[in-house]
């Protein structure tokens, strides 16, 4: 006699559940949103050059990047839903402290604070859903729900911190984390049942330590050769990285019950759904961190009208994610995350033979297709991530995925952000007249010229600002470039390492 094991549908309560855990999930999406059309009033305001410019952006995601292997494991440990609510309260406090920074330097800490507590939301957000949702169907809709929030982040971002960028000073951007995790403390202890692993293992600070010494000399070594090139500190961090990384590599091996289980990076579809998951935020965030520029400082546009025109591109994402949920069941799930990454080639394609001389619905249309693109794939991606562990190993899966989106997310800003600003500096005419120092900051950032064309005589000042914003578009031309090629190259890894998936 043989039964079936069928697992139990999930019930209203959990699903009332996934609606508070998209609440973190928001609140990042919105924080990465709100900050990269708040970065033209900071850099008008507290001045920072362009190196502390892509800090203030990326020290977030890079202490995330660092921090949640471990804090996936330690949600593993003391409870999922305890160290979410612990993030939650830490993270609201510290967003009240960015908010009423004073200095880049004051913004730069806070923003890294703000790392480490979202560096404890994240992982145990896609964990516990993977444990409320055990039928494959009814987790991957969940999985594309939850990853509307990122979406719906980005569509709100805009428009409210658009509101709020036109009426009150930029800190208040920061402000938005408030409101939004208040409904989490107050939900997620009625509509979320605590869980974690069973057999956690000793707690390994030597395996945390050197995970952090593999990621943030990574990601800071790819940052310096994209802004200054190679030379012996980019060389020292990658040998860094390298090293730590063998030697975390290494001692996971060796245990028992690991920190993270490295043995699943030799199953194809993992390893390949974890670095599609990264080259799609690579992509979104790095189109995503010039264009708000160009639309602002270039066009003129206000922040608000600036987030109307990329409203299309979020839903559209919202869209195509809850849209292959119904298609996987149809076409196997390596073509449908191909089409959508090619989708994204395609975009970056147009701004290539464009630059910044494309009408402004081209800009709207191609970030809506860059969103489908990697709604789409980010979908399937998670899904075949988290379906590829055991319930008890859920949050050390999860980080993993946050991980690969926290690191695309630097290295989108950092490498794409870098391109654009060597390609800027070297294309920037200063007309004669201006004084060496004030030529410096103009060739920092685009906001630093035009700060400098305000203060010149109005003949030179114009002369500047035209310069600075045909060289800034420039930048978008070789900036592109590079963003198809990484489109073109994860569309051919989908097609290979996700063959034998099906829907």
């Amino acid at each position: 006699m043989s039964s079936t094991y069928a697992p139990a549908a999930a019930t209203r309560t959990q699903w009332w559940g996934l609606a508070v855990l998209m609440l973190p999930v928001l609140i990042v999406s919105i924080d990465n949103t709100v900050l990269s059309f708040a970065l033209p009033s900071i850099a008008l305001d507290l001045q920072p050059g362009a190196a502390m410019q892509l800090w203030i952006i990326d020290v977030y995601p890079l202490v995330l990047a660092g921090l949640l292997v471990s804090m996936g494991n330690l949600g593993d440990r003391v409870g999922r839903r305890r160290l979410l609510l612990i993030g939650a309260v830490g993270f609201a406090a510290v967003s009240v402290i960015a908010a009423n920074s004073t200095s880049a330097e004051m913004l730069l800490a806070s923003r890294a604070l703000l790392g480490v507590f979202g560096a404890a939301l994240m992982p145990c957000t896609l964990s516990l859903l993977r444990g409320m949702f055990t039928d494959r169907r009814e987790r991957r809709l969940a999985i594309a729900i939850w990853a509307t929030g990122f979406a719906a982040g980005g569509a709100i971002g805009p428009i409210v911190g658009g509101l709020l960028l036109e009426h009150f000073a930029w800190g208040s951007v920061f402000l938005l984390a408030v409101p939004i995790l208040l409904p989490l403390l107050i939900g997620a202890p009625l509509l979320i049942t605590e869980s974690r692993d069973p057999a956690p293992g000793p707690f390994d600070l030597a395996s945390i330590l050197l995970s952090m010494l593999t990621f943030a000399p990574l990601v800071y070594g790819i940052k310096h050769v994209a802004t200054q090139g190679w030379d012996v500190l980019a060389g020292g961090c990658f040998a860094v990285a390298l090293g730590s990384a063998y030697l975390f590599a290494r001692r996971l091996l060796r245990q028992r019950n690991p920190l993270l289980d490295v043995r699943l990076f030799a199953v194809g579809a993992f390893t390949g759904s974890v670095l599609i998951n990264l080259i799609s935020v690579f992509s979104f965030v790095g189109l995503l961190y010039f264009l708000s520029q160009h639309l602002q400082l270039v066009l003129g546009m206000s922040p608000m009208n600036a987030g109307l025109v990329l409203v299309p591109g979020t839903l559209a994402m919202v869209v195509a994610s809850l849209l292959v949920v119904r298609l996987v069941r149809r076409f196997r799930p390596a073509h449908l995350v191909a089409a959508g990454l090619l989708l994204g080639a395609a975009t970056y394609a147009t701004f290539a033979l464009t630059g910044g001389r494309a009408d402004l619905w081209v800009f709207a249309l191609g970030f809506a297709a860059l969103g489908a693109g990697v709604g789409a794939a980010e979908t399937l991606s998670n899904d075949i991530i988290v379906a590829a562990v055991p319930p008890a190993k859920a949050g050390a899966a999860s980080a993993v995925s946050e991980t690969a989106y926290e690191l695309g997310a630097v290295l989108g800003t950092s490498v794409l952000g870098g391109v654009l600003a060597a390609t800027y500096a070297r294309a920037l005419t200063i007309p004669a007249g201006v004084p060496a120092e004030q030529a410096a900051a103009a060739r920092e950032t685009l906001a630093g010229a035009l700060t400098v064309a305000e203060s010149l005589p109005a003949s030179v000042g114009e002369q500047l600002a035209q310069s600075a914003r045909h060289a800034f578009d420039s930048g978008i031309v070789a900036t592109s470039l590079v963003g198809v090629v990484t489109m073109l190259f994860a569309a051919v890894l989908a097609l290979r390492a996700l063959r034998d998936q099906r829907g």
